[in-house]
């Protein structure tokens, strides 16, 4: 400390002048200053920025830092941004590799959200163009043409890809339009499906035609056992014997076979097999289910009543 009366400054300048020379070079030490967060760091001198900026110890030389050194600062680092609140990603400091952050939950569900979205538009089908009526008209026909048996509307419709009640009113008109231009076939429903089929005036054509020695035909007694399991089905086959008064085994064979009767199951009480017709029957006949074959009552006789009563 100064004496009294002595000026400070004076005193100062002395004791610089007894330690260098003014013609000597001064060699001061130089530290690497690191980088660190510098707008939030206190300025006392108190906080990490201030220790990057003196030498440290484990330094090797002036100027550079070893890997104790390096690990102290970046956990400097670390500290102060958890004190100031943010995030931290990075990698361990001696490491050297930065480490990936992990990703939240919120992110990686609307992640998976939007994969998920994403694969369900991959799925919806683009809808089907809709067909001009000229259009769609003429490809029915088509198929009507070629068809062997008649076919759903349902099938008609994944055809064309168009809607099922389209193709339902488009059918009808054409069968309309065929009626009123007087055409020698018709388009009608038949065994839940469509099919166009000849009309019926121009039957003796047709068959002159197509049954002239080129097919075999239903003898009298299949005709009948047919009649029998159309009207009374589900039947058994003792049932059909006993209307009809004679054994009918072999014919029942016969339609089973050429597929126009088919087993339904069993009767409860008895165990026999049941009969009913099948589709290749209402095909053949052309009627849609056998609620529209014709009444039984104009062919049968008068005295019906005494004949079942004789037989009985």
């Amino acid at each position: 400390m100064p004496e009294d009366g002595d000026d400070a400054g004076d005193v100062f300048d002395a004791a610089a002048d007894d330690d260098v020379a003014d013609d000597d070079e001064v060699d001061l030490p130089f530290t690497e200053e690191v980088p660190g967060p510098e707008a939030d760091e206190p300025e006392d001198g108190d906080g990490p920025a201030a220790s990057l900026t003196t030498a440290l110890p484990g330094t090797d030389d002036v100027g550079e830092l070893s890997a104790e050194a390096a690990a102290a600062i970046g956990a400097a680092d670390v500290d102060a941004a958890v004190a100031r609140g943010e995030a931290v990603a990075g990698a361990r400091p001696s490491s050297g590799i930065p480490a990936q952050g992990r990703r939240s939950k919120g992110a990686r569900a609307a992640s998976e959200a939007t994969s998920t979205r994403t694969e369900e538009e991959a799925e919806v089908k683009p809808e089907p163009e809709p067909i001009a009526d000229e259009e769609l008209r003429a490809a029915l026909e088509a198929i009507l043409l070629v068809v062997d048996e008649p076919v759903a509307e349902m099938q008609l419709a994944q055809i064309m890809e168009q809607p099922t009640e389209r193709v339902g009113v488009m059918l009808e008109d054409i069968s309309a339009r065929y009626t009123a231009a007087g055409h020698g076939f018709d388009l009608r429903r038949a065994a839940g499906g469509w099919r166009l089929y000849t009309r019926p005036e121009y039957a003796p054509y047709v068959e002159r035609f197509v049954l002239d020695g080129q097919s075999v035909r239903l003898t009298q007694a299949a005709l009948e056992t047919l009649a029998v399991v159309a009207y009374k089905q589900p039947v058994t086959r003792s049932r059909i014997s006993a209307i009809r008064g004679v054994n009918c085994d072999g014919v029942m064979r016969t339609l089973n076979t050429r597929g126009l009767i088919e087993e339904c199951g069993t009767e409860g009480e008895t165990g026999a097999f049941l009969y009913r017709t099948t589709a290749l029957f209402l095909e053949k006949l052309g009627l849609n289910s056998v609620d529209q074959l014709p009444p039984l009552a104009p062919f049968l006789p008068d005295d019906v009543e005494e004949v079942l009563d004789a037989s009985g």
